[in-house]
C-alpha cells in the first residue's frame, strides 16, 4: 500500500520509502502507456487532418475536421483517467464525457484538450520513450546480461561482456544505476502530469481545489490556535491564579492578626489590590479560555456570560449536545464580544441570546432593545 498520496510526495521523501513503494514503476508504467496512445493519435490525426484538407474543396472534409474536436475530448478523459497512475487525485473535466459526446456539437471548443492532444501524439510520446528506452534500458540490459550473454557477447556503452563471470558484476553495476533511473523516471512522469493536469483541468476545479485547500489550512491554524488557548489558560489557572490566592489568604490572615495601626491599614490595602488583581487575572483567564465552556459546554459558559452582564440578558440557548471545541469557542466569544458591545454602546435595558442547532449548523442571535444606529452595510 501507498502511503505517500501521489509520486511527487513520493519523489521528495524517504529514498528507501521511494526505492519500495509502486510508484517508480506506476511512473514507468504511465510513460510507457503514453508511447503507444500517442503513436495511435499521431496516425489518427495525421489520416483525419490530411483526408480532411484533402476533401474540403467538395464539402466531405470540413465534416471530417469537424469531428476533431470530439475525437480530443475522448483523448483528454483517457488523459484524466490515465493520471490515476501517478497522481490519483480527482481530475474531471468539467462536463461529464456521456454528457459531452451527446452535445459535443453545441458545447464550445475546448482549445486546451485540442493542443494537449496535439502535443501528446507529436512531442510527448517521443519524449516519454527516450526516456523509458535510455534510462531503463541500460540498468535492465546489465541486469539481464547473464542471460543474455548465453546467446552471445554483449556490449553495453563500450563496455564488452563475454562470459557469464563478466556478467555478475555487471548486475551489480545495473542495480546502482537503476536507482537514478527510477528517480529521473518518476520525475519526467511529475513533470507530464503536472503539464497535462495544467491542460486539462478546468479553471473551475483548480479553484475549488485551491479553496479547499485553504479551508483545510485555516482549521488546522484554528485547532492549532485553540490547543495553545487552552495551554495558556491551565498555566495561569494552576500557576498565577493559585498564588494570588494564597497572597489574598495570606493577607487576610494577617489582617486578623494585627492591631489596629498603620501596619494594619498597609496589610488592608495589599489584600484590596490583591484581590483586585486576582480578579483580574481571573478576567483574562476567562477572556483566553473560559474553565466552564471546557467542562460544561456552550449553554453554560453562555448562561455565565448573561450573569455578569451589567445589562439583564436572558440566554435561550439549545444546544442538546457539544460541539467541536473550536465552534463552542468561537461562538462563545462572538456572545461575549456582543454583550460588551450591548453594555457599552446600546443604552438598552435587556437583551437575549437565542441560539439552536439546526442540521449540524449552530446559529446564534444576541438581540437588544437599545438604540441600535449600527451600519449593517
Amino acid at each position: 500500500m501507498n502511503k505517500q498520496p501521489d509520486a511527487f510526495s513520493a519523489l521528495r521523501g524517504s529514498p528507501t520509502r521511494f526505492l519500495t513503494s509502486a510508484w517508480p514503476w506506476r511512473s514507468v508504467a504511465y510513460l510507457a502507456s503514453t508511447v503507444p496512445i500517442g503513436i495511435g493519435l499521431m496516425v489518427v490525426l495525421v489520416l483525419v487532418l490530411g483526408l480532411g484538407v484533402a476533401t474540403a474543396v467538395i464539402g466531405v472534409g470540413l465534416l471530417i475536421l469537424a469531428g476533431v474536436p470530439l475525437m480530443t475530448t475522448v483523448v483528454a478523459e483517457v488523459e484524466r483517467a490515465r493520471l490515476g497512475l501517478v497522481a490519483p487525485a480527482p481530475t474531471s473535466s468539467p462536463t461529464p464525457l456521456r454528457e459531452r459526446l451527446q452535445t459535443w456539437r453545441r458545447l464550445p471548443l475546448s482549445w486546451s484538450e485540442m493542443g494537449y492532444s496535439v502535443a501528446l501524439g507529436s512531442v510527448l510520446w517521443v519524449v516519454d520513450l527516450l526516456v523509458v528506452v535510455v534510462a531503463l534500458g541500460v540498468p535492465a540490459g546489465l541486469v539481464a546480461s547473464p542471460a543474455l550473454v548465453d546467446q552471445d557477447a554483449m556490449e553495453v556503452l563500450g563496455w564488452r561482456i563475454d562470459s557469464a563471470g563478466e556478467a555478475w558484476p555487471a548486475v551489480v553495476v545495473g542495480l546502482v544505476l537503476l536507482v537514478p533511473a527510477l528517480y529521473v523516471v518518476t520525475a519526467v512522469a511529475c513533470a507530464q502530469a503536472a503539464f497535462t493536469r495544467l491542460l486539462l483541468d478546468p479553471p473551475e476545479a483548480r479553484l475549488v481545489e485551491a479553496v479547499q485547500d485553504l479551508h483545510r489550512s485555516r482549521a488546522g491554524l484554528v485547532d492549532a490556535f485553540e490547543v495553545e488557548r487552552r495551554r495558556i489558560e491551565r498555566d495561569l489557572h494552576d500557576g498565577a491564579q493559585q498564588r494570588l490566592v494564597a497572597l489574598t489568604m495570606s493577607l487576610g490572615q494577617a489582617e486578623l492578626d494585627l492591631q489596629d495601626g498603620p501596619a494594619l491599614e498597609h496589610v488592608t490595602r495589599a489584600h484590596a489590590l490583591a484581590e483586585e488583581a486576582l480578579e483580574e487575572l481571573r478576567a483574562t483567564v476567562r477572556g483566553i479560555h473560559p474553565q466552564v465552556l471546557t467542562d460544561h459546554g456552550l449553554e453554560a459558559a453562555v448562561t455565565e456570560l448573561a450573569g455578569r452582564s451589567p445589562v439583564p440578558v436572558t440566554s435561550d440557548l439549545h444546544v442538546d449536545a457539544r460541539l467541536a471545541p473550536a465552534v463552542e469557542t468561537a461562538a462563545y466569544f462572538v456572545v461575549s464580544e456582543a454583550l460588551t458591545n450591548v453594555a457599552r454602546h446600546s443604552g438598552a435595558d435587556a437583551a437575549q441570546v437565542h441560539g439552536s442547532v439546526v442540521d449540524g449548523v449552530l446559529t446564534v442571535a444576541v438581540v437588544d432593545d437599545g438604540r441600535g444606529g449600527a451600519d449593517p452595510g
